[in-house]
């Protein structure tokens, strides 16, 4: 099962950005679980948003925007694929790939 946390005091977290992502999940064929945390301490980059699954490697974006939704279903895509949720090649995330704070291995 993989879960992604957006903060919910950063500006996406005000702005609704909870309810298109929530959305847009339902499109994918497999579990995501959206959860939200009063913050995340990443203030300095704020809107973040993290990605954990069990076994594999977690991911910290900032500067989430509503613009990165398709960028973000992309990366899930990737990251439900492989194995232990690395990418040989980080391209195809678009401009999300530009906004990964930390990646913190499983």
């Amino acid at each position: 099962m993989t879960t992604l946390t957006l903060c919910k005091s950063c500006p996406a977290g005000q702005s609704g950005f909870d309810d298109m992502l929530r959305n847009a999940l339902q499109t994918l064929d497999f579990d995501v679980t959206l959860a939200s945390v009063e913050c995340m301490s990443g203030c300095a980059r704020p809107s973040t948003l993290a990605c954990r699954a069990t076994g594999k490697t977690a991911y910290l974006f900032g500067d989430i925007t509503d613009e990165d939704l398709p960028d973000i279903l992309t990366f899930l895509r990737l990251y439900a694929a492989s194995p232990d949720g690395n990418f040989a090649d980080a391209r195809p995330l678009g401009r999300l790939r530009q906004k990964a704070l930390a990646r913190i291995p499983g």
